[in-house]
Parts: structure tokens; C-alpha cells; sequence
């Protein structure tokens, strides 16, 4: 019945009574949908009395509902609506009271049989005096002014209710409606989904243009086949209902696809709308709905062909596959992030040791000597060694790559001191000719040192290095970079690199490696003055390095195609001034370096150490071999002092024996022969 039930609009002729507080309501046999019902007071008091009638029943309503005595005339505190005989004939179970500017809901004498019943736009704050309607079906009251859900506790067969565009705040009193079909709601203030979970039968629900955000306690509509959410807030979380075939999301502020993702697993929803939320505006939208939701039949209001669903079955997989792409690439920017900071934390923890040790040594060398034969008294704390201390401070970090190699575009990326261990690998020539910058970030510079020869027969192309975290610490560092054999830029961070802080340290830089012609520095063009200053201010200290070593020492540091060199600049001490210049010149339109400049070299920590450890060992060797020395020496000066004390006697004594022995001469003679026969036998 209310499916198919249409409202109609009659004519009416309002007879008031001389009381002017029963309104007698006449409909005429024709029905009309264009002119409402015209409600009169009777003209018999005036219409001063009429608006003070209508304030009085607003303003003395003292919250009962549906029973007030209609003893007598002089109690009654709302109009009364009667029908004559004639129209309750014609329309037995309806009645449509729209447009008829009504504040309250007049009292129906008469009606119990009714079954529609419609208070379309009107002015009306509150139902009330209904509860008598114990058969009504439809109730209409849209267009009013209603603040509460109340008054329809007795209506217990009531199948639509329809209460849109009122001021409603809250669902609440539904609870003994449990047969409703229709529940219309919208165009009211409600900010929350409750009390309706009891409603198994309903099948409509409208709630669109309210203040909803979050779409919860449908559990219990399992008949529900409609729900209407137009013009909110929802977001997100939008519930699945068993028997849903029509969802309406119009307008409200979806953004991602997996917020109503879970709308794909329900096989009776074949209508759904979501113009008007960002979800809508992206490229992917209709595709990746289509594919994810093969049951739909309308999509916005559009039926969906199958066309459609082949080519957004094809996008979706498209746009799949550049999802997990990018998810791809997101783990891997997000593992590198990771990885960065593992390496970043771990070269803080090596700072920290070398900072330790260094205090360390220098509290040794402070420590007081030691009184009467006993030691200072160390704290506990202090006791502890080193590794101890150490070990504690690295304890939670987590287990990630201690370095990172990335070629992205035509720059190296090298962090951590286990990336230089990439200069080893066999680059393709191809890959190897792209890099024309290397980055180095958390490796020790004298560790960079020892692999510059590699990294300039690695990679021939690149000209710009660039320093982060490195501990580039003196201008001495920077004579190492002449070993290369080709360089334009040098960027040098001042993060971890205090020689920045030096002023004059760019001007070091184009004086040691004049003959690359660097262009930039830090990204700053270098200019003609640039190199002028530089020779001004450091040109000096070539001379004295060149001049005040000993030669052995500077033939030590050149090849043999440079010892030449030098040895011809060390014999031509006669030529005249200039020449030093012009052999600048020439050295670096050649890309050589000049033979003063060369003298200025580094010696990395660990290579000075090599050295000392080798001095330290032939120092021994020398001392152990002198001691042997000594000792035969001594030896040999002690037998000779014995042999001259014991020879004046064994002179005698082998003269004596000699003369004994030639005595008798023949038998000597014989002795002799056959001593020298026995030697040739």
C-alpha cells in the first residue's frame, strides 16, 4: 500500500465554528492538486483574537502528549480537525493537511481508520496529538520545524515515516516502530548513526545532507536495501549490509579507494554513487571501481556497459602495476632513509670513540704519579674499558646495511666506509662512462685517499668530487687530490668538514691543484683573480718546501719522469727570475703539475704509521746488527790480547821442537819421503 499510494491534493472550504476554536474541514468530490486546504477561524472574532489564539497554544503547551481533554469547548488547547461524512466516504484512510502554515498538529476527532496522513511544509515543532492513529501506515511530515523525535510510541503500524528537512539533532524514541519500511531523515542537523539497529525490517534509509563523518551502527538492518549519505562528511569505514543494493556517497569527502574497499566484497550492491568526493577526481576512479566491484550495474546515476568494464578491467591492472611500483619505490626510498641514518648513527659512534680515545689519552697523560708505591684511585666508572662503553651506547640500533652505493643519474653516491669496496667491482664501460660526479658522505678522508688512484682508472669521466662528513680537517688533506688526473669541481660540505671554517682554504685549493683549472668551487665560479690571489698568497710555500728539503727527500716524492725534471730545475740555480713562473704556466696549460707544487704531499694517518712501524723495525734490525758487530769485534780484541800474551812461549816452543826434530838429519830425510809418499798414495 505505501509503495504504491500517490498524494493527493484537494480543494477544501474551511467552515469555522462560533467558537472559533473547532476547525470543520469539508472536502469537495473533485479532487485538485494545485489549491490546498484553506483553513478559517470564523470571521465572527477578530483576527487580533486569532494570533493571540495560535501564540497562546504555542506558548502554554505543557509537554503531554496526546491527551488532552476534549471535555467541553472552554479546555481545549489545539484546534480540532473534522470531516464531514461525505469526504470520509471519499477518502477514508488519508488525509494531506500541507501548506496550511500549522505550528501544531491539530487534534484528528474522528480518524482512528486513517492511514496517510501528510503535514507537509508547515511550521511545526512537534508531533503530537497522533497517538490515537493506532492504524497509520504513512506519515509525512517533511518541511517543518520539528527538533525531536517524539509522540509516535503508539504506532506501532507505522510502515513510512518521513521527517526530512527539519532540525532534528538526534535519532532517538524508534524504539516500538519496529515494522517501519521507509525512514527518512535528510535535510536535518544529525552528527551520529544511533538507536536504529532494532529496525530488521527497514528498507529505505535517507540521511543525506546531516552532519554525518562516520558511517557505524547499522548492524541489525538486514533488510536494509537503500542507504542515501549524499551531501556529509563521511570519510571513511563506510559499512557492508547483507541485502544493500543501492549506496548513495555523493558528495562527501572520500579520498582513497581502500577507505570503501570493503564495499567490493558485497554481491548485492548494484548501484552506487560517488560524484562530488575527491575520490572522483582522480584518472584511475571509474576504472579501478569498475574492477574492484563487477557486480555493479549503475555507476553515478550511468549504467555500466560492457565496454566499460573490459577497459577498466585493463586500467585497473595498469594502475596496479604502477601502484606497486611506486609502493616499490617507496620501500626503497624508505629502506635507503634507513639505511642513511644506520650509517649516519654509526659514524656519530666512531666520532665519539675518536673523541673518547683522544680525552682518554690526554687524562693518561695527566694522571698523577703514583705515592709511595701506590696507584691513584680511579672511579668505577672509569675503570670500565673502552669497548664496554662503546658497546653501550650502540645497544636498539638496528640491524641495517652499514653503507649504501647509488648511481642515480650521472653521480655516485658512496656512503659509509664499505661503499669504496664498489671501486673493486667490474662496472660495465658503458655504466663506468656515465658517472661524472662522486659523492662522498660518512668516510674518513685519509680512507678516500687510498682510493683515489681506483676511482681515477674506474671511472675516466668524472671531474667533480664532493665532500660530506669526511673529517677534512687541514689544508695539508687537499695535496692528495693531485694525484687525479682530471677535476673541474670540488664541493666540500661544511658538515664534518671543519677546514671550511679556514678563510683561505678555496685559495689553498686553486693554488695546490692549479694545473685541473677547476671552474667551480662549491658551486662558485672560479675567476682569473681567484688564481692570481692564490699564487700571491700561497706561492711562497712551494718555494720553501722545493728549496729547504733535502734532495733525497724531494726525488723521493716525484716518479722518474718528474726526477729528471727536478733535477734539471736544481742545476739551473743561474736562470734568471721568471723562469718559475713560466714553468707554471706551462705545467698547467699541460695539466701537469709544477715540480714545487709536488712537494707538497700527504701522508695519510695509517701510511704514517706504516712508515713509523718501518722505521721502527729497521731501527732494530740496525741496533741488533751493530750489537753483533760489537760483539765479534770485542771477541776477536780478546783473542788477540791472549795470542800476544801466550806467543813468546810458543816461539820457544816450536823452535825448541823443530830443532829436536832435525837433529839427526837422515832419519829426517826418511821421515819427510814418506810423509810424501803417503800424500800421494
Amino acid at each position: 500500500f505505501w509503495e504504491n499510494v500517490t498524494l493527493s491534493f484537494f480543494s477544501s472550504r474551511a467552515q469555522a465554528g462560533s467558537c472559533g476554536l473547532q476547525l470543520l474541514i469539508q472536502t469537495s468530490a473533485i479532487p485538485s492538486k494545485t489549491k490546498p486546504f484553506d483553513f478559517k477561524i470564523s470571521k465572527e472574532p477578530s483576527s487580533l483574537h486569532n494570533r493571540l489564539l495560535q501564540h497562546d497554544l504555542e506558548k502554554n503547551y505543557s509537554g503531554r502528549q496526546d491527551s488532552t481533554n476534549f471535555g467541553s469547548s472552554s479546555s481545549i488547547t489545539f484546534p480540532v480537525l473534522q470531516r464531514t461524512a461525505e469526504e470520509k466516504i471519499l477518502n477514508s484512510d488519508r488525509l494531506t493537511l500541507e501548506r496550511q502554515k500549522l505550528t501544531v498538529c491539530p487534534v484528528i476527532d474522528g480518524e482512528d481508520h486513517l492511514r496517510l496522513l501528510n503535514f507537509q511544509h508547515n511550521f511545526i515543532t512537534r508531533i503530537q496529538n497522533i497517538s490515537n492513529l493506532q492504524h497509520l501506515v504513512f506519515l509525512d511530515l517533511y518541511d517543518n520545524q520539528i527538533e525531536e523525535i517524539s509522540g509516535l510510541s503508539t504506532l506501532r503500524s507505522l510502515r513510512v515515516l518521513l521527517l526530512g528537512k527539519n532540525r532534528i539533532k538526534k535519532i532517538s524514541n524508534l524504539e516500538n516502530l519496529k515494522n517501519l519500511d521507509v525512514l527518512d531523515l535528510h535535510g536535518n542537523q544529525i552528527s551520529k548513526i544511533e538507536n536504529i539497529n532494532h529496525l530488521s525490517e527497514l528498507r529505505v534509509l535517507n540521511l543525506a545532507r546531516n552532519l554525518l563523518s562516520i558511517v557505524e551502527n547499522l548492524n541489525g538492518l538486514d533488510s536494509l536495501t537503500e542507504l542515501n549519505l549524499r551531501h556529509n562528511q563521511v570519510s571513511k569505514d563506510v559499512d557492508t549490509l547483507p541485502r544493500l543494493q543501492r549506496l548513495f556517497l555523493s558528495f562527501n569527502n572520500i579520498s582513497s579507494f581502500e577507505d570503501i574497499l570493503c564495499l567490493a566484497d558485497s554481491s548485492s550492491l548494484s548501484d552506487i554513487t560517488l560524484d562530488g568526493n575527491p575520490i572522483a577526481q582522480e584518472t584511475w576512479y571509474k576504472h579501478t571501481v569498475l574492477h574492484h566491484m563487477m557486480q555493479l550495474r549503475q555507476l553515478d546515476m550511468k549504467r555500466i556497459t560492457e565496454e566499460e568494464r573490459r577497459m577498466a578491467s585493463v586500467a585497473a591492472r595498469k594502475e596496479e602495476e604502477r601502484k606497486r611500483e611506486s609502493h616499490k619505490q617507496s620501500l626503497l626510498k624508505e629502506k635507503k632513509r634507513l639505511t642513511i641514518c644506520n650509517i649516519a648513527r654509526q659514524w656519530e659512534i666512531q666520532q665519539n670513540r675518536i673523541d673518547l680515545v683522544a680525552s682518554l689519552n690526554q687524562d693518561k697523560d695527566n694522571q698523577p704519579c703514583p705515592i709511595n708505591g701506590s696507584a691513584a684511585y680511579v672511579f668505577p666508572e672509569e675503570s670500565r674499558s673502552l669497548d664496554t662503553i662503546l658497546n653501550s651506547a650502540v645497544q636498539g640500533l638496528s640491524v641495517l646495511e652499514s653503507h649504501l652505493v647509488e648511481l642515480e643519474g650521472d653521480t655516485l653516491y658512496l656512503y659509509g666506509s664499505g661503499a669504496l669496496e664498489c671501486l673493486d667491482r667490474n662496472w660495465s664501460v658503458q655504466t663506468a662512462g656515465t658517472v661524472v660526479t662522486v659523492s662522498f658522505v660518512f668516510i674518513e678522508y685519509d680512507e678516500i685517499v687510498q682510493v683515489l688512484t681506483k676511482l681515477k682508472i674506474k671511472f675516466p669521466n668524472s671531474v667533480h668530487l664532493k665532500f660530506k662528513e669526511t673529517n677534512l680537517v687541514t689544508l695539508q688533506q687537499f695535496n692528495a687530490l693531485a694525484q687525479l688526473h682530471r677535476m673541474e669541481q670540488l664541493t666540500v660540505d661544511p658538515q664534518g668538514n671543519p677546514v671550511v671554517n679556514f678563510t683561505l682554504w678555496k685559495y689553498y685549493v686553486l693554488f695546490r691543484l692549479n694545473h685541473f683549472n677547476l671552474q667551480k668551487i662549491n658551486g662558485i665560479e672560479v675567476t682569473q683573480d681567484d688564481v692570481v690571489m692564490a699564487e700571491r698568497l700561497f706561492g711562497i710555500l712551494a718555494y720553501v718546501a722545493s728549496s729547504e728539503l733535502p734532495r733525497y727527500r724531494l726525488l723521493s716524492s716525484f716518479g722518474e719522469s718528474r726526477m729528471k725534471q727536478f733535477s734539471y730545475l736544481l742545476e739551473g740555480k743561474g736562470k734568471k727570475s721568471g723562469t718559475g713562473n713560466e714553468e707554471s704556466s706551462d705545467n698547467r696549460r699541460a695539466g701537469r703539475e709544477s715540480s714545487a707544487r709536488a712537494t707538497l704531499n700527504y701522508v695519510t694517518k695509517d701510511f704514517h704509521m706504516e712508515k713509523l712501524e718501518e722505521i721502527k723495525e729497521r731501527k732494530t734490525f740496525c741496533q741488533t746488527y751493530v750489537k753483533n758487530l760489537v760483539k765479534e769485534a770485542a771477541d776477536i780484541h780478546m783473542k788477540n790480547e791472549s795470542l800476544q800474551k801466550l806467543w813468546p812461549q810458543m816461539f820457544i816452543e816450536l823452535v825448541r821442537d823443530a830443532v829436536i826434530e832435525i837433529r839427526n838429519k837422515n832419519s829426517y830425510m826418511k821421515l819427510s819421503l814418506q810423509r810424501i809418499t803417503d800424500q800421494k798414495q
